[in-house]
């Protein structure tokens, strides 16, 4: 295994050092409802209250490298703010390129929200980050480290380049509309963003750039509820109707086209879903994450949830890695409020109760 990782170390380097460009995408979530504010900053902030969420996945386990991604955000949907938006930090952490380049990502969202009637609304955000990429040159080994018979005995003639770290501002900006009937039987949401608008050198080399490329997202989902409240059997939640959740998300950078669709449903306080996954371009694959969590609720507008998901390859490359594990924990606190006097589910222009401010799935 140590050797795999050793010839795979001297590739990627060979390619760091003698492509005059680098580019790649950005880590993926399966997911994907579970982080929503990192795929677009205009749903900072949609429905009222405060949302934490922690995310972890595991990429390609069964490789001699690590691919792993950390994410955590929170945002405050508050009414009593000028622009009735809300306010979201977001913190991204993953490793690339083996394992051997490191990302760090801290974001600032901002929302602005623009009633269009009493059950249809729109949301614009706005998300400027700072991004740190480092790397450790003393991870790799070199050919000239290696002997044949004792392996990595000596020491390398490489000249390591005093620029390990590349620090430099990114900024996005996404749009959704969001929608409802008056009994809030089913809710839903269609937006755009785009990611890197400037593009940001994210180089090591000064003597060549490395822009990191413009993501674009598309995506919408439905909230549909089947039934009434029934007997909650004393434990909060329970007697809930059943709800769906059927979306589709679609994001293309560098070229790179990846389509997610799928349905989550939730019934006796567990969540049951699947999700369509596939790679379009040169190197294609598919997969079906199949995701299963559980929530728990304090109170009528307070609880926490737990899903797990697991990538099962389907076809292309890299079949034999593994798959993905994703692990998400969320905590909802829907009438959370730091402003003004608990202004929950009222427009402040209109003040008046808007089915839109509805809790989240």
């Amino acid at each position: 295994m140590k050797t795999r990782l050793n010839r795979c170390a001297a590739c990627f380097l060979v390619l760091l050092l003698t492509v005059s460009e680098i580019q790649g995408q950005d880590p993926n979530f399966s997911q994907y409802f579970n982080v929503p504010v990192y795929y677009n900053p205009a749903f900072t902030g949609i429905n009222t209250g405060l949302r934490t969420r922690f995310t972890y996945r595991d990429q390609w386990p069964n490789l001699p490298a690590s691919f792993k991604s950390y994410f955590f955000s929170a945002d405050l949907g508050e009414r009593n703010l000028p622009g009735s938006g809300g306010l979201g930090l977001i913190v991204n952490s993953d490793n690339e390129g083996l394992g051997f380049i490191r990302n760090l990502s801290v974001g600032l969202n901002v929302s602005v929200r623009i009633p269009l009637s009493n059950s249809v609304v729109s949301q614009v955000g706005i998300r400027a980050s700072v991004v740190q990429k480092s790397i450790n040159w003393d991870d790799f080994v070199f050919t000239d480290q290696l002997s044949e018979k004792y392996g990595n005995i000596y020491a390398t003639a490489f000249n390591r380049p005093d620029n390990n770290k590349r620090t430099f501002p990114d900024f996005g900006i996404g749009g959704i509309i969001q929608f409802t009937n008056e009994s809030s039987s089913y809710s839903g949401s269609a937006g755009f963003a785009i990611d890197h608008i400037f593009q940001p050198d994210e180089g090591f080399l000064t003597t060549e750039k490395a822009p990191l490329p413009r993501k674009w997202v598309a995506h919408t989902d439905f909230i549909i509820t089947m039934g009434e409240d029934g007997n909650s059997g004393g434990i909060k939640g329970i007697g809930d109707p059943l709800k769906l959740n059927p979306g589709i998300i679609y994001q293309n950078q560098d070229g790179m086209g990846l389509l997610e669709t799928g349905l989550t449903l939730l019934k006796y306080n567990v969540y049951l879903g699947a999700w369509y996954k596939l790679a379009m371009g040169t190197n294609g694959s598919s997969a079906v994450a199949l995701v299963a969590g559980y929530r728990y609720k304090f109170a009528d507008d307070m609880d926490i949830k737990f899903m797990y998901s697991y990538d099962l390859q389907i076809s292309g490359p890299p079949v034999g890695t593994g798959g993905a594990h994703e692990i998400s924990l969320i905590l909802d606190f829907d009438k959370l409020t730091l402003f003004g006097g608990g202004n929950s589910g009222y427009y402040p222009a209109r003040k008046r109760y808007s089915p839109v401010e509805c809790s989240g799935f």
